[in-house]
């Protein structure tokens, strides 16, 4: 079987994330560990080339659950502290974004370099270079929508063990307190994700554009607002869903969805 046709079933349970069907929980998930992450490939790079930035502005066009894309962007592999989650995804052009959002993400990866110098964020699967289906998400298809990893602690501590796992990081399992169904100790840095998102919508207004909306494990709210950036992500008017069906609910633990909107 060709490489692509695995990927895309082994996708079919993973990336449920940000679906809109009517699956059951992960209740029952396993955690499998995936290839690491290493430094750029020559097959990277070489993908890399084959999809230059050529300054043209993208246009996206419909809805991000029935949409489409022009002259996509493809997110940077990698920066001095940001890198996109899995290789294979990577390959397969599961990485692109329109030439704004691009430009919101970089613009605040810089901004964090000030205020939170050691962290490494990672941005997860976002839309195709022409938009349209991206299987099994039924979002992600105008490249508006970008998924974020959630960054993690292990006793108060920074913790980048479950970072590098690839695709298998959409399996992870966190309880309504953000903490890792298989080791209590680790739990999500909810501080960080209110600091990026508020960060995220400060670049995007810069650009014409901001945070159309963000969806998060609905459990997971009242721990995103009582932390440090809490209260000004409460205050800031960032629309972040207060409804989701169950199957929905449960898998938006282990990474945050944004879509972004034109300022109107």
């Amino acid at each position: 079987m060709k490489p692509i046709l695995i990927y895309f079933f082994v996708c079919m349970f993973i990336f449920l994330s940000c679906s809109q069907t009517k699956e059951s929980p992960r209740s029952s998930r396993v955690l499998n560990p995936g290839k690491s992450l290493t430094s750029e490939s020559a097959q990277i790079q070489q993908f890399i080339e084959n999809n230059p930035d050529d300054g043209t502005p993208s246009v996206s066009k419909g809805l991000v659950s029935k949409g489409t894309l022009l002259n996509g962007k493809l997110v940077p592999y990698s920066g001095l502290n940001f890198q996109y989650f899995d290789d294979q995804s990577y390959l397969l052009g599961r990485g692109f974004v329109h030439s704004s959002v691009k430009k919101i993400l970089i613009d605040s990866y810089t901004e964090l370099r000030s205020v939170s110098p050691n962290h490494r964020f990672y941005i997860m699967e976002t839309s195709h270079k022409n938009g349209g289906e991206l299987k099994p998400h039924e979002t992600h298809q105008n490249g508006l929508s970008v998924d974020f990893m959630m960054p993690l602690l292990k006793d108060g501590k920074e913790y980048i063990g479950l970072d590098t796992i690839g695709s298998t990081h959409y399996f992870l399992n966190f309880d309504d307190k953000g903490k890792y169904s298989q080791d209590s100790t680790i739990q999500i840095n909810f501080n960080i994700v209110a600091e990026h998102i508020l960060e995220l919508d400060q670049k995007a207004r810069e650009n014409g554009m901001r945070i159309e909306k963000v969806i998060i494990k609905l459990e997971l709210k009242d721990e995103l607002y009582t932390c440090e950036y809490g209260e000004a992500l409460k205050a800031s008017g960032i629309y972040i869903v207060k409804s989701l069906t169950p199957s929905i609910n449960q898998l938006h633990d282990e990474h945050y969805h944004i879509d972004f909107g034109y300022i109107k």
